[in-house]
């Protein structure tokens, strides 16, 4: 998956990037339905987890090692980002 490959090449040491990963896998479980429909191709899919893990990276150095507001950040981005269209893939 090229979302971890994106957050585990950031320059943070193994327990920060643990962190990250968790605070990815619990966003990424708060929207995969969004991405979950047979007529969303697995590249949609890939940009979504792509977004994700940059809005993880992003949020990081404000958020630190807090994984509910890495979360709630990047959620955020997504929320904002897909309020702007009616299609997750968009």
């Amino acid at each position: 998956m090229e979302a971890r490959r994106l957050i585990s090449s950031a320059s943070y040491g193994p327990d920060e990037l643990k962190v990250l990963f968790k605070a990815f896998d619990e966003a990424w479980a708060n929207v995969a339905h969004l991405y979950s429909s047979h007529h969303v191709s697995d590249r949609a899919i890939e940009v979504g987890q792509l977004r994700l893990a940059i809005a993880i990276l992003v949020a990081a150095p404000q958020h630190g090692t807090d994984i509910e507001a890495l979360k709630n950040a990047a959620l955020q981005h997504m929320a904002l980002h897909l309020r702007g269209t009616s299609d997750p893939t968009g």
